[in-house]
């Protein structure tokens, strides 16, 4: 009973967290950006090549930020 409440806990968790955040994967970084409101879509993004200029196109990672996620990235700040 304990070990249920336990995995519905972490799973709950898990969901609130891909419900909260996008998981953007760049070139050769993961970044994480806070999502505009509670929602599933875009969660998990690829942006490696040239699809970070398709992205920009995407009305959720947009009210979200993406553009100045992207435009950091460009400028060298964004890399490690």
């Amino acid at each position: 009973m304990k070990t249920g409440a336990i995995i519905i806990i972490i799973l709950a968790a898990l969901t609130f967290g891909a419900m909260n955040y996008h998981f953007i994967l760049f070139d050769d970084s993961l970044k994480i950006l806070k999502k505009s409101h509670l929602t599933l879509d875009s969660t998990f993004v690829d942006a490696r090549g040239s699809k970070k200029f398709k992205l920009l196109l995407n009305p959720e990672l947009m009210n979200a930020g993406f553009n100045k996620l992207l435009e950091d990235f460009k400028s060298g700040s964004g890399k490690k």
